[in-house]
């Protein structure tokens, strides 16, 4: 099942930037600009992490983490512009599972989001791809049984197009989830790409869609662009 995350932010560009974030790494996403009516969207629609920010209208993000706290078992990552080590303990204290500062590059969020998941069982431990079994926290990869030894950077890779498996992805949207920023150089996703190819084997599973992007999936014809990426 699919882990669900709110996200309550009021600043309409944050909150919009770190749906999309979450949606693209296969989580179930929903946002508020306050906390005003918490407690029903915790009872409807049921998160398994709460993503809350600080200063917010109305009550902030402390009071929200009571709120929390009092009326589920979720996860809470909070998120803010203060930096002072009494904000952070008093997050900390108060329950948060983990505490990110603005400005935040949004790889780095999902990731200490997955983390949280990962850590409360809420995600599942291993992914599944045909023969190809993907246990990203314990940073292990088997195909056909057969152990696979990639580079940290492979590993969030394959991790991300197994999050995103039968979806097709772009350069920049890979270099904004495994590099945590869009402005490198595209041809670095290329070379990326055909190393994990080599070291997944065949059949392949890493497929190019022309113009387009990379997508993970087991079968189906391959683009022509494919023989030389």
């Amino acid at each position: 099942m699919t882990a669900r995350v709110l996200v309550v932010e009021d600043a309409e560009a944050i909150r919009t930037a770190v749906l999309a974030g979450l949606a693209e790494a296969g989580f179930g996403a929903s946002g508020r600009a306050c906390g005003r009516t918490l407690e029903d969207d915790l009872a409807a629609f049921r998160p398994d992490l709460v993503v809350l920010d600080v200063m917010l209208p109305g009550r902030d993000g402390f009071a929200l983490l009571d709120v929390v706290r009092r009326n589920s078992d979720a996860g809470v990552v909070m998120l803010t512009a203060r930096d002072a080590v009494d904000d952070r303990l008093r997050g900390l204290h108060g329950g948060a599972d983990d505490y990110v500062v603005k400005p935040f590059a949004l790889a780095e969020l999902v990731a200490r989001v997955t983390a949280v998941l990962r850590r409360m069982g809420r995600t599942p431990a291993t992914v599944e791809v045909g023969d190809l079994l993907i246990d990203a926290g314990a940073g292990s990869v088997r195909r056909g049984g057969v152990p696979i030894e990639l580079t940290a950077t492979e590993l969030r890779l394959l991790d991300y197009l197994a999050a995103q498996r039968g979806r097709v992805v772009s350069k920049g949207q890979i270099l904004t989830r495994v590099w945590g920023y869009s402005d490198y150089d595209p041809n670095l996703v290329e070379v990326h790409v055909s190393a994990l190819r080599r070291k997944l084997g065949e059949p392949r599973l890493v497929h190019t869609v022309r113009g387009l992007g990379y997508v993970l999936r087991v079968g189906g014809d391959a683009d022509p662009a494919e023989a030389h990426t």
